[in-house]
């Protein structure tokens, strides 16, 4: 069985990853590697993720943890740290819900059926504030020239991406996660496979859609991510995603 490395990144937000935790217990996945990287957080997150940690030291439980508290430049730079630190087969940043008990085993099962030139998998989403559903996003599949993205809160991806196409690029405040998509997507000849199911529920207000601000300066580094990559027509390919992204609320 792939080993699985859930990228959990916090500051401040003990509540959430809770319930972030919870649902990775709740996994019937029997490999999985949960490495958190906390901002030196004063609420009590600290303690939560020790508890967790100890919770899971015995050598026959299929959840490991590795975990870290100190200062970082960010999300992305926090996301980077823990993807240093981990050691799975597949990657996924997991700072969400996996709501059903075989997400895991889903995206993993996926991967391994697509055959040769997959190399990850990806599924549909809801945004949750509270308990209310405030977007829904069915991804399909698609090419990044119709601005089709997969939802990065929902990829999981062979170890081999990083290595070859590298980390998280943290001069972008909102937009390194689409970035990084773009290096390996660009080119056509890296396919992911699609689960047509509601596997993550995310915590609404994330980095580039806590309010209109942020959503603009994602706007403009996801315009100037397709042209650092010398994607043709950056501009077009940016207002057809940002219009898929609308209709979806």
């Amino acid at each position: 069985m792939q080993k699985v490395s859930l990228l959990v990144t916090t500051y401040n937000d003990k509540d959430n990853l809770a319930v972030t935790l919870q649902s990775i217990e709740s996994q019937d996945y029997g490999n999985i590697e949960v490495v958190i990287v906390d901002g030196r957080s004063q609420d009590g997150t600290p303690g939560l993720i020790e508890r967790f940690a100890d919770a899971h030291r015995e050598k026959d439980d299929p959840i490991t943890v590795r975990w870290i508290s100190e200062h970082d430049r960010g999300l992305y730079d926090a996301m980077n740290k823990a993807w240093a630190m981990c050691t799975g087969d597949i990657v996924a940043v997991c700072n969400d819900r996996l709501c059903v008990q075989d997400a895991v085993t889903k995206l993993v099962g996926a991967i391994e059926h697509a055959g040769e030139g997959c190399v990850g998998a990806h599924s549909d989403l809801v945004y949750m504030q509270g308990d209310r559903v405030v977007r829904t996003w069915h991804m399909g599949e698609g090419s990044l020239k119709e601005g089709w993205m997969p939802g990065h809160p929902t990829l999981f991806l062979k170890r081999e991406v990083y290595e070859k196409y590298g980390v998280y690029d943290i001069s972008y405040r909102c937009a390194a996660d689409y970035e990084f998509m773009v290096r390996f997507l660009k080119e056509g000849q890296n396919r992911l496979a699609y689960v047509p199911e509601i596997l993550i529920s995310m915590f609404y207000g994330g980095t580039s859609n806590a309010g209109l601000h942020n959503y603009l300066i994602s706007f403009k580094e996801a315009y100037q991510a397709l042209r650092k990559n010398k994607v043709a027509h950056p501009l077009l390919i940016t207002i057809r995603r940002t219009w898929r992204v609308l209709r979806q609320f």
